[in-house]
């Protein structure tokens, strides 16, 4: 298994093909495993799963721990970020229109904002964190990438939220 994570690594199709291959049944069965508990299309999950492993095989860290359970780990993390995604969809009433915690927050795109001003205010991981969000990662998934915990990551958002207010009010 070793080897074939190592190809798959470096980008050969033929061992990411063998990866596939090799996590399908642990894969089919978390996917079906919370389908079932949580009352969510299984096929969804399996699709998120299989879009978690894929996206972190180039960043993986052969070098430390099992990185076999690292990719499924990451699988697991992304399906229960799906159901709770799906969940605040779903019990989100129609006139809402946004979630709560986006509620407080009001953020006007103006023209002439000052987009390379905000970035030279912002801390080199406060900058790697928005691009990370932007690119669509989850919080937990961004403090992987960063090397922080979510917590952090939410720290690092409000900072973020700040300096953008700040410079609307000037």
């Amino acid at each position: 298994m070793q080897r074939v994570l190592e190809r798959a690594h470096g980008g050969e199709r033929r061992a990411q093909a063998e990866l596939v291959e090799d996590l399908h049944p642990r894969i089919e069965k978390m996917a079906l495993y919370f389908g079932h508990r949580c009352g969510v299309d299984a096929d969804d999950l399996r699709q998120e799963a299989w879009i978690a492993i894929l996206e972190m095989l180039p960043r993986l860290d052969l070098s430390v721990g099992t990185p076999e359970q690292h990719l499924l780990k990451r699988a697991k993390w992304r399906i229960l970020d799906s159901i709770r995604f799906q969940r605040r969809r779903q019990h989100l009433a129609l006139e809402d229109g946004l979630s709560e915690s986006v509620k407080g927050v009001y953020f006007d795109p103006r023209p002439d904002f000052d987009l390379p001003r905000l970035m030279q205010e912002l801390t080199a991981i406060q900058k790697r964190i928005l691009r990370a969000l932007m690119e669509g990662y989850t919080w937990r998934e961004v403090g992987d990438i960063v090397g922080c915990t979510s917590a952090n990551v939410a720290y690092h958002v409000r900072k973020i939220r700040e300096v953008y207010l700040f410079q609307n009010e000037e």
